[in-house]
């Protein structure tokens, strides 16, 4: 799901910013508009990031996690999860957990990032509306 939460996200943010650099060219722009537009292109940028590095690592770290699990004949739980406890007595599980952790930390950081700007923007086009 989130590769293409990330993809549509992106494509988004990229005609976004292309409407509003052709819309305010660079040389006419005021500060105001360059900040727009550079909030738009780092949205775009944060969003390849987690579609490009954090998305792969994930995909990657989730084959191997489950690989695991079937060996320890957990994770087809309904209900509350077993790997906890498995981990407490697998090194391997407990360190996959914490990478993952770690890696879904700083994907959801970004996202995060990539939220605030766009909330920035869209308080600059708000601010635009005339009542």
């Amino acid at each position: 799901m989130f590769p293409a939460y990330f993809s549509m996200v992106g494509v988004c943010c990229a005609v976004s910013a292309t409407a509003f650099g052709y819309m305010h060219p660079w040389k006419s722009a005021t500060t105001t508009e360059k900040y727009q537009l550079g909030f738009l292109v780092s949205a775009f940028a944060f969003n390849l990031i987690n579609l490009f590095v954090f998305t792969p690592m994930t995909i990657e770290m989730m084959k191997h996690r489950h690989k695991v699990e079937r060996e320890e004949n957990i994770g087809n739980e309904i209900g509350g999860s077993k790997n906890q406890e498995v981990a407490k007595k697998n090194p391997k599980l407990a360190a996959m957990n914490k990478n993952f952790g770690i890696i879904h930390g700083l994907s959801s950081l970004i996202n995060l990032m990539s939220f605030g700007v766009l909330a920035m923007h869209t308080w600059y086009l708000a601010g635009k509306l005339s009542l």
